[in-house]
């Protein structure tokens, strides 16, 4: 039997297969169909944009797949006490909750716990995620060239010393593996350190204080891996051994 193919749909085909041209310059993927719209990502020059099947795009833009994985954040809140995330939770590509959206997670969807922040949690989304580029008109990834010096203002006077007691100490990099602590530390008033980081002859670095990033029951999913820490260290309360305030952890 021979087949007519209608025009609308020879119409949208040939789109299709013009849209999906390899792209001229550098291009952004955007959240949504909008110029101002957060970039998600970008295509370089070259690729051939894979268009998506399930969302369409208004004149001028063109719904494309973004396969995974996807480095992104989830807020601490977002996950159940069995480290899962949450159906409906927002996925943001920076932890913090201004940060732009990369997806909302869906029953079913797969993620892995690659770090902790404070407050966010650090994952691997496993999924394809659709976005949106432009093409009435490229949208480039910012340059790399240097921007133009400021220009002139009059020099300002110094401003005046205050003397506010000593500096806080800055964050520092640790690296090492992370188990449960030898002993358990007893100070007054008591306060226990359930994890410790460990040097590559396993001997300890100093306790862990993961208060500021997942609480401690959550941490099991890092127990006895290579870990990377930024955090601040000090002395435990008695001065007899070190800690390191935790701000962030990421798997090695």
């Amino acid at each position: 039997m021979k087949t007519t193919l209608c025009l609308p749909t020879a119409a949208l085909l040939l789109a299709a297969t013009l849209t999906a041209a390899p792209l001229m310059e550098t291009t952004a993927i955007h959240a949504q169909p909008d110029a101002a719209a957060p970039a998600i990502g970008y295509l370089k020059a070259g690729t051939e944009p894979v268009p998506s099947a399930n969302a369409t795009a208004p004149a001028g833009w063109m719904a494309v797949e973004l396969p995974g994985p996807h480095e992104a954040y989830v807020n601490n809140n977002d996950f159940s006490k069995s480290l899962d995330v949450r159906p409906g939770a927002a996925v943001r590509l920076l932890p913090r909750a201004d940060a732009p959206v990369l997806a909302i997670l869906q029953d079913g969807d797969k993620t892995e716990i690659t770090g902790l922040r404070s407050g966010w949690t650090q994952i691997k989304l496993l999924k394809t995620v659709t976005g949106y580029i432009n093409i009435g008109g490229v949208s480039a990834a910012p340059s790399a060239a240097v921007p133009p010096p400021p220009p002139a203002v009059a020099a300002l006077p110094p401003p005046p010393v205050v003397s506010s007691g000593p500096a806080a100490p800055l964050p520092q990099m640790f690296q090492g593996t992370l188990v449960k602590a030898s002993r358990i530390l007893l100070v007054a008033p008591r306060r226990d350190y359930e994890y410790q980081l460990d040097n590559g002859e396993g001997k300890r670095i100093a306790f862990l204080d993961l208060s500021r990033v997942l609480a401690t029951e959550k941490t099991e999913f890092v127990f006895g891996r290579s870990v990377k820490i930024s955090g601040v260290l000090r002395p435990t309360d008695n001065g007899k051994d070190l800690v390191i305030e935790v701000l962030s952890l990421e798997l090695q």
